[in-house]
């Protein structure tokens, strides 16, 4: 089953984020069967070329290739999806009118205005019929709800045609209230439940990104009704074994 058909039935689908650009990582994090990875270009120096190669083997470890794009720009999203992205995430949608521009930038006339080139997603110029169908029928847009703007308005958001899912974002949304990653503030943690119930209330697929590699803090959200998980990130699966594998050794030797 597609991830977009996942989706649109609001079932469960596992991911993760990688923000170190080398392909070894993606091979590595593949093992431990995520469903798909988000390649993140907005807070991290993976560039354009390094995107291409992690796109292309996160895709031949059998999983589907998302993008956090820089910004809701025109050029970075279709020059990532040329490059043959299995979907976007895009930062900062506040607003109906920010959803349809994401939607603008990703699909072809006459549903956006998405500019047309040959590259690899169109088999550089064999598959562009197969191509265009492919992005109306499963192509993936995730709208990043990350600003308390974004809470006020999340009904018209997701109710934006061709808007796949959302993923809270906890950092920027604490931030956006004044107080940057204190996100289990009470007032943070009652702006994500509002998005999360008129989520649910809605029956649209509402995404988190977990950032702690404590498989219990995933649990959480799932029993919250989130389906749209985005389970830690490469260095912190890295950082967090290495410590703790330390702390035992140390704990040991006293």
């Amino acid at each position: 089953m597609s991830l977009k058909t996942k989706l649109k039935n609001n079932q469960l689908t596992l991911g993760s984020w990688i923000t170190i650009g080398h392909p070894a990582i993606v091979d590595i994090m593949a093992s431990a069967g995520f469903e798909w990875l988000v390649v993140d270009m907005e807070h991290t120096s993976i560039d354009l070329t390094m995107a291409h190669n992690l796109i292309s083997t996160i895709q031949a470890n059998g999983m589907k290739a998302l993008v956090r794009v820089s910004k809701n720009e025109e050029v970075i999203i279709k020059r990532i999806l040329d490059m043959g992205a299995d979907g976007i995430v895009v930062p900062m949608i506040k607003s109906k009118p920010d959803a349809l521009e994401a939607i603008d930038y990703a699909k072809y006339p006459p549903i956006g205005k998405r500019g047309v080139g040959l590259f690899r997603a169109q088999k550089y110029g064999l598959g562009f019929e197969d191509y265009k169908k492919w992005v109306n029928d499963e192509l993936v847009i995730i709208a990043q709800i990350e600003h308390i703007d974004a809470v006020k308005n999340i009904e018209e958001i997701i109710a934006t045609d061709g808007i796949d899912g959302i993923i809270i974002g906890p950092y920027d949304l604490s931030g956006s209230m004044g107080f940057p990653g204190k996100y289990h503030r009470s007032d943070v943690k009652q702006a994500i439940e509002h998005v999360l119930e008129i989520c649910k209330e809605n029956s649209f697929p509402s995404g988190f990104h977990v950032i702690e590699s404590d498989p219990g803090k995933l649990q959480e959200r799932i029993s919250q009704g989130c389906t749209f998980l985005a389970y830690s990130l490469d260095f912190f699966f890295l950082g967090d074994s290495a410590r703790n594998g330390m702390k035992s050794i140390r704990d040991g030797v006293k």
